[in-house]
C-alpha cells in the first residue's frame, strides 16, 4: 500500500482539477506550454478572416487610404483643421493606422467570451490564449498597414516636404506595445463584464468611435483647445498616438509626461485586465 501512495505522488499528471485559487494566479507557464496552439489560431484569423472575400488581403490596403481620404477631406479641407505643416494624407495615415490597432484589439476582445462559449465548454486550453491570439493576428494587420504608411512617408520625403524623422523613432515598439496593452486590457474588462451585462457587447463599436475623438488622431494635440487639453491628456491613448506621430513626422511636440502617464496607465489597465478575466473565466461558461 505504502508503494502505491508512493507511486501515486511520484506521477505527473497532463491535468489535475483543483479548487479555486488565487486571483493572482495566472497560469502563465501554460500559456507558454500552448504556444503551438497560440500561433495556429493567429494564422486561423488571418487566413479565415478574407479567405472568402473578393479583395482578401488588399482590404489591408482599401480601409485605412479611404479613411485617410474621407478624413483630409472633411477635417482638413472642409474643416480647416491644422496638421501642423504635415501634408494632411500623411498626418490622417499616421494616426488611423496607430488607431486602428488599438480599436481592433479592444473590439475583438471585448467579446472574447461570448464569440468562444462554444469552445471554452468542451476542451480544455489556457483561456488567455484566445485573446492573445486576437492581438497578434492584428498586429499583422498593422504591420501590412505600417508599410503602406512607410511608403507614403517616403514618397513626401521624396518630394521635399518638411517632414523630420527623428530619434524617438526608437521607442516605436514600445509604443505600439503599450497599445497592444491598453486594447487587451481594456478588451479584457469588458469581456469579463458581458457574461453578465451583454448591453455591453452593443455599447464597445459605439463607443470606440466616439472615443477616437477623444484622441488625438484627426488633429494634433497641440490644436485642442487649451481647457480641454487636459482632459484629453487623461486619455492613454493620447500620449502614445502624438509620440507616433512626432517620432515619424517631426511634427508637434513629444510630451514626456504624457508618455510616461500613458506606460503607467496601459500597464495598470492590461494588469486589472487580466486578473479581472483570470477570475471570470473559471465560472464565465455558467452564465454565458
Amino acid at each position: 500500500m505504502q508503494t502505491l501512495v508512493e507511486t501515486l505522488h511520484d506521477d505527473k499528471w497532463d491535468l489535475e482539477i483543483k479548487p479555486q485559487e488565487s486571483w493572482f494566479n495566472l497560469h502563465l507557464k501554460d500559456v507558454w506550454h500552448y504556444r503551438d496552439l497560440l500561433f495556429l489560431l493567429v494564422r486561423r484569423d488571418f487566413v479565415s478572416f478574407y479567405k472568402q472575400t473578393i479583395f482578401g488581403p488588399l482590404w489591408f490596403f482599401i480601409q485605412p487610404i479611404f479613411t485617410t481620404i474621407i478624413f483630409t477631406f472633411i477635417f482638413s479641407n472642409l474643416a480647416g483643421i491644422s496638421t501642423e505643416g504635415v501634408p494632411a494624407p500623411l498626418f490622417y495615415m499616421a494616426g488611423t493606422v496607430a488607431w486602428n490597432y488599438f480599436a481592433d484589439c479592444l473590439t475583438k476582445t471585448s467579446t472574447v467570451f461570448r464569440d468562444n462559449a462554444s469552445i471554452f465548454g468542451k476542451v480544455y486550453f489556457p483561456r488567455l490564449i484566445m485573446p492573445l491570439s486576437i492581438v497578434l493576428s492584428n498586429l499583422v494587420r498593422f504591420g501590412v498597414q505600417f508599410l503602406l504608411f512607410i511608403a507614403l512617408l517616403l514618397f513626401y520625403i521624396i518630394k521635399g516636404e518638411n517632414i523630420a524623422p527623428n530619434f524617438y523613432i526608437f521607442i516605436f515598439p514600445i509604443v505600439i506595445l503599450l497599445m497592444a496593452l491598453t486594447g487587451l486590457g481594456l478588451g479584457l474588462i469588458i469581456t469579463a463584464m458581458t457574461t453578465k451585462y451583454r448591453d455591453l457587447a452593443f455599447l464597445v463599436t459605439f463607443g470606440v468611435q466616439l472615443f477616437m475623438y477623444a484622441t488625438p488622431v484627426i488633429y494634433p494635440l497641440s490644436e485642442a483647445p487649451e481647457k480641454y487639453r487636459d482632459i484629453i491628456s487623461l486619455n492613454p491613448l493620447a500620449g502614445l498616438v502624438e509620440t507616433f506621430r512626432y517620432s515619424f513626422l517631426g511634427s508637434g511636440e513629444f510630451y514626456i509626461g504624457a508618455f510616461f502617464y500613458s506606460c503607467i496607465a496601459s500597464i495598470v489597465l492590461f494588469s486589472v485586465g487580466l486578473i479581472v478575466f483570470n477570475k471570470v473565466e473559471k465560472t464565465f461558461v455558467d452564465t454565458v
